[in-house]
């Protein structure tokens, strides 16, 4: 639940996060790498070729690999985002042909070498199966890393085409991450999919560069940043400074989508409280605090209030407080803390 501030305090940040909404034309966020781990991925190679046969056999079927451009399609499981748990679903379609500069039977000549076309939809969502929201893709596998992708992306060329939910708007680019562990394992049309989890499957690890339409960005006042003691809402000052075991209340914009929903153009309202669907997460001074609530503020458009509790381990000083939602970090803040 959210609490409200002294009113002077109160208008003031309501001014600033009124206008506080998404960057203008021209200024993105910087890129934000999601690497998304995924389990039990099996991609349904069409080596039947009659749809009335597809998915009827529960266990393993051998595959018998077809000739020409087979059509695929991939399925798998979300366990992990940047390291954090997580749920959700990989669903791909992919036209194989085997582009090789060199001639090889049965292959696609061409200057570039690719194993497939592929489009990809990575449906997030929480461990507690809540949405956080979609990114699609639509690229080739196989060969290198296009320039200017993130070092540990190893192969393939995605370009996000877009996204839902947290990631609405989103652009950018991805690959896979070569990994020890077994690729997806390709299995026949006519073994039935809902059987995947028991039959088991690979394990792939996506990297994306994510272009997001909208990153976290704490409020500045003349005395600082809209960081405040929960107890009495005064401003986080020297004079005044943060104390492990607190709860704060942080006054951001770009949180993303909440439940409930609402229209566009239309300001939060005080009731029912506009929850932030996205995980939400804040460090200081390098440790990660527990959010306890993450809400749209009554009455803007884009502003939000964070209440957490510092750990008892928040180490003394001047410190750098983040914010991150949906996994796309805001620029760093510094408070102090006793």
């Amino acid at each position: 639940m959210y609490l409200i501030p002294n009113k002077s305090l109160a208008r003031f940040i309501l001014i600033m996060l009124g206008t506080a909404c998404l960057p203008t034309w021209g200024q993105l966020p910087d890129p934000t790498v999601l690497v998304i781990d995924t389990e039990n991925v099996v991609e349904y190679v069409d080596d039947v070729g009659v749809p009335a046969k597809f998915g009827l056999t529960p266990t393993i079927v051998p595959l018998i690999p077809p000739s020409g451009f087979p059509y695929i399609a991939a399925v798998g499981d979300i366990v992990a985002v940047n390291g954090q748990p997580a749920k959700g679903s990989l669903f791909g379609s992919i036209m194989a042909f085997g582009a090789s500069p060199t001639i090889l039977a049965g292959r696609s000549i061409a200057d570039a070498t690719r194993s497939s076309m592929r489009s990809f939809v990575f449906e997030i969502l929480k461990t507690d199966g809540s949405q956080v929201g979609s990114i699609t893709t639509l690229g080739m596998n196989g060969g290198t890393a296009p320039p200017g992708a993130p070092s540990t992306q190893s192969v393939a060329a995605y370009t996000i085409v877009g996204g839902t939910g947290a990631f609405l708007g989103a652009r950018g680019q991805g690959g896979q991450i070569r990994l020890t562990v077994p690729a997806a394992r390709q299995a026949s049309m006519a073994e039935d999919p809902a059987n995947r989890r028991i039959n088991g499957g690979g394990t792939v690890r996506f990297v994306l560069q994510v272009l997001p339409a909208y990153s976290p960005s704490v409020v500045s006042t003349s005395a600082g940043p809209a960081v405040t003691h929960s107890k009495d809402f005064t401003l986080v000052t020297p004079d005044h400074p943060a104390a492990p075991g607190e709860t704060l209340s942080i006054f951001v914009s770009g949180l993303g989508p909440t439940r409930p929903s609402r229209d566009s153009g239309a300001v939060f309202p005080a009731n029912p409280p506009s929850t932030v669907t996205s995980p939400v997460a804040v460090t200081i001074g390098g440790k990660t605090c527990s959010v306890t609530a993450a809400v749209g503020y009554p009455g803007t458009l884009d502003g939000f209030q964070v209440n957490i509790v510092l750990p008892a381990d928040v180490p003394a000083g001047l410190q750098e407080l983040q914010v991150s939602s949906a996994w796309v970090t805001g620029p760093a803040v510094k408070i102090v803390v006793k």
